[in-house]
């Protein structure tokens, strides 16, 4: 799209539904306390654990899309530490989707789920930032935007070593 590498544009719908999402449960548990019917508002976690496990999808098949130009120029194991991370977080929202569907069920079933939903949604928050952290490290630290940025980077032997920025920043810090 416009030479933009979709990555870092559809990455960034989990991270803003994976806030969203336990902030949703916790409104609707208190609406439900309040009288709420339990179908007519537990639709919307559900409809955003749902876009949120889709959006998890498409930023790994994104992500494993672009992975093969980024390799060029970041170490093989930083990348591989947001792979696992990334892939992970699919798991989970994809576990948490079916969870929060089961909140739907009539009875104990329905409102343990819903309690499982929240809790659930909020270690999805601390899985998504490890995801986000990782991403970033790789981003800023080790320099994989140049792999769209600079026509020369690709050319870079990245033996696990870190950009001669990065290295000069860290021999200041020894100082």
């Amino acid at each position: 799209m416009f030479g933009i590498p979709m990555h870092p544009l559809v990455v960034h719908f989990p991270v803003v539904l994976v806030v969203l999402l336990p902030i949703s449960i916790a409104v609707v548990l208190w609406a439900i306390r309040k009288g709420a019917t339990v179908r007519k508002v537990w639709a919307v976690p559900l409809a955003l654990a749902a876009t949120l496990a889709l959006s998890a999808w498409a930023a790994t098949e994104t992500g494993e899309a672009q992975e093969d130009k980024v390799e060029r120029v970041v170490a093989r194991g930083a990348l591989r530490g947001h792979e696992e991370a990334a892939e992970r977080f699919l798991v989970l929202s994809g576990v948490l989707a079916l969870v929060v569907a089961v909140g739907l069920a009539p009875g104990l079933v329905g409102r343990a789920a819903r309690i499982v939903s929240a809790v659930g949604a909020v270690g999805l928050v601390a899985a998504g930032v490890q995801v986000g952290h990782s991403g970033g490290l790789l981003v800023y630290r080790e320099g994989a935007a140049s792999a769209y940025t600079n026509p020369a980077a690709g050319n870079r032997d990245v033996s696990g070593l870190r950009t001669s920025g990065v290295a000069q920043r860290d021999d200041a810090d020894d100082r």
